[in-house]
């Protein structure tokens, strides 16, 4: 063990793809150090969130004092302008300075030369009266620094999800362990424990490393690493894995893996990898920018030169040439056209409960044709349900419900809660249960009416030999079907068979048939068994299902979809989904599903329906055509009026044309901003599924 100087925490050098950090509570996955995982992310988020917070109260401010009909109004018009222009508007000076480094230009070139116009050409009019047309352009400058730093607020919001996403992972890790050394139990820090050690986990525990059962039985809970909700039966000999969570009974384990190398931190290694590999969005306003911004600049010295040295002007016709020309193509409409649909499309998203996070997961959520989603807790309820009672002959199904919900109220079981609600929504009465006994991983015995009374499961009643004749049939069709079940027995005779399966959703095959009539095909992929999964895939309409997949597995079929020319959206709610919905072309996550899904999600699912799939979807295809609608109009506009802000009317009418021409320009360009904004405003009425 190291001390990291970055992060003052300790340092398990074992992994040597994966750090692990230690600190008193809780451990850190980084695939680099803490600097660059955690803090800087957090830091832009924070100060862009400190900038907007001065950007619009100072903007709105030299929007009304502009055209305020007082004196000391343009003044003050001026102080906010400026507020904005050399405090939160400085990173795009910064940008203009870096693109003029690399002999480029982007989005930040434009808006830097646009509003430093703007500004400018107003102070100096304040500062002159009678020398140049009193024309103010303080609100027009600040406007759009206000509205493009909320766009790269919501784009670095976005990014910093994926550190999120590795803390939560992180969190489920305990950080001591119960260590056995010559007989004796010891408290010992996780990153102290090493392969071959013997450790003790009680009820309840999570259990801190991967590990082999030496001894005892249990039933464990590993739904937040695979999402499936059937805790699985251990017995000496069985694999567990770190995180998950013991049941009724204690257990001894040798440590098999630890660190980097269990389970948990494999899905953490994913998930890292899969953030870091994606191939950033290339933003279609800079690839704009990148030609437009050098033909503005060039335009607006031509025109001025002409019109002010060749044409004998005077300065302030050369003056007022140039600024025409700048503030002309000042991307206000621009500027605005994607934070405009986004805020209205994101704004109605919310409503019918799908929440994305920025820009990146609209845009990468209208091109998606293919929608691979989890089972459990995607498709289904999560939970198991008693679906079936298969009475043996002379048996009845209310007797055979009282019998088992008697005793399966000692029980903290999932199986047995089901059965016991069942019994409750039959209205059936209980009678208190006499020496009750939780056999770990097996099931559970107790006296009822002087009986003995034992369920189990079907599997421990086969191995055990046990007569079950009389519901051979029943357990035929259970198997069929893909079900478990338990088998209760009172005074050593089976007295029924009692199903369970994971009900359906009832939104999810609507949610099926609309991604269809979009064009979109759905796909299952889950860590289930094969039988369960098609016969999920049946009841909804789903044709391709892959069963039995690991994390890894979920990952590579995303990359093999992605490889066949789809864009892939991935649907999920577990730790088992994370890798899978972070590599996805976008990761879809389940509200009620784990923190570390939720946080590798692009799109979260607020209520636990799939039908906030085709929701979610349709509205990005509508947010993202807006887009490119009020791009196409911003444009088109500056296409039209660039030429006549350069001069082409001062042949008709004269250099006089350039005493009104910059507020045209700015009167036209709000004209052109609220022809953006009514155009994303409709996307309020926009019909879902």
């Amino acid at each position: 063990m190291a001390t990291d100087p970055v992060c003052g925490m300790y340092v398990d050098e074992g992994s040597a793809t994966l750090t692990l950090f230690r600190d008193n509570r809780t451990y850190y996955f980084c695939a680099s150090s803490c600097r660059d995982s955690f803090a800087a992310p957090a830091e832009r988020v924070a100060r862009l969130k400190r900038e907007l917070a001065l950007a619009w109260p100072l903007a709105l401010v030299a929007l009304v004092a502009t055209y305020v009909p007082f004196a000391w109004a343009p003044y003050v018009a001026a102080a906010a302008a400026t507020g904005v222009q050399f405090y939160p508007g400085r990173s795009f000076y910064r940008g203009a300075y870096d693109s003029l480094r690399s002999r480029t230009g982007n989005m930040d070139t434009l808006i830097a030369v646009g509003t430093t116009a703007a500004y400018a050409y107003s102070v100096a009019a304040l500062a002159l009266p009678g020398r140049l047309p009193a024309l103010y352009y303080f609100d027009a400058s600040s406007l759009i620094i206000a509205l493009i730093l909320t766009g790269n607020y919501l784009e670095h919001l976005t990014r910093h999800r994926a550190t999120g996403a590795l803390r939560r992972l992180s969190e489920l890790l305990p950080t001591v362990a119960n260590r056995l050394r010559d007989g004796r139990e010891e408290r010992v820090p996780v990153g102290e424990v090493a392969v071959g050690d013997r450790l003790r986990v009680r009820p309840g525990e999570r259990f801190p490393v991967d590990g082999v059962v030496v001894e005892g039985r249990s039933s464990v809970d590993e739904s937040i690493l695979t999402g499936e909700p059937m805790p699985r039966p251990k017995a000496p000999g069985d694999r567990v894995l770190a995180s998950s969570v013991n049941g009724e009974g204690l257990v001894e384990v040798e440590a098999v893996a630890t660190g980097g190398d269990t389970f948990l931190a494999q899905v953490g290694q994913l998930l890292n990898e899969a953030e870091t590999s994606r191939v950033p969005l290339q933003r279609l306003a800079n690839r704009i920018a990148a030609a437009f911004v050098p033909a503005i600049l060039t335009l607006g010295v031509v025109a001025a030169l002409l019109w002010g040295l060749v044409a004998a002007a005077g300065l302030t016709v050369t003056v007022l040439v140039f600024v025409s020309v700048v503030i002309t193509a000042c991307p206000c409409a621009f500027g605005i056209a994607t934070p405009a649909a986004i805020v209205v499309g994101t704004g109605r998203a919310a409503e019918a409960g799908v929440l994305f996070r920025g820009e990146d997961a609209l845009t990468r959520a209208a091109t998606a044709d293919i929608v691979l989603t989890d089972k459990t807790g995607t498709l289904t309820e999560g939970a198991p349900e008693l679906v079936g009672l298969s009475p043996a002959p002379g048996t009845s199904e209310t007797e055979l419900l009282r019998l088992a919900a008697t005793v399966e109220q000692g029980s903290e079981h999932p199986l047995a809660r089901a059965v016991v609600t069942a019994a409750g929504r039959r209205s059936i009465a209980l009678p208190a249960p006499i020496g009750v006994t939780v056999e770990p991983g097996r099931g559970v015995a107790g006296r009822v009416d002087g009986r003995t009374v034992r369920v189990v499961s079907a599997a421990v009643a086969e191995a055990e030999g046990a007569d079950l004749s009389g519901l051979e049939r029943a357990r035929a069709a259970m198997a069929a079907a893909g079900r478990s079940g338990s088998v209760a027995f009172a005074d050593g005779r089976a007295v029924g068979l009692l199903e369970f399966a994971d009900p359906v959703r009832p939104t999810s095959r609507a949610a099926v048939d609309a991604l269809r009539a979009m064009g979109i095909e759905t796909v299952m992929v889950t860590g289930d068994a094969e039988a369960p999964a098609r016969a999920v895939a049946s009841l909804l309409g789903i044709q391709k299902v892959h069963a039995g997949t690991t994390p890894a597995g979920k990952l590579a079929l995303v990359a093999r979809y992605r490889a066949e020319g789809h864009s892939v959206a991935f649907v999920g709610d577990g730790v088992n989904d994370a890798p899978a919905l972070a590599a996805a072309d976008v990761g879809i996550a389940i509200g009620t599903g784990s923190d570390v899904a939720k946080e590798a999600g692009q799109i979260l699912l607020v209520r636990p329906e799939f039908l906030g799939v085709p929701r979610g979807l349709k509205l990005a295809r509508r947010t993202v055509a807006k887009v490119r609608g009020n791009l196409t109009w911003a444009l088109g506009y500056n296409s039209v009026l660039l030429p006549i802000a350069a001069g082409a009317l001062v042949p008709l009418l004269g250099f006089g044309v350039y005493n009104v021409l910059p507020i045209t320009g700015a009167i036209a360009m709000a004209l052109s901003s609220t022809t953006v904004v009514l155009n994303s405003l409709s996307l309020r009425w926009v019909r879902l599924p």
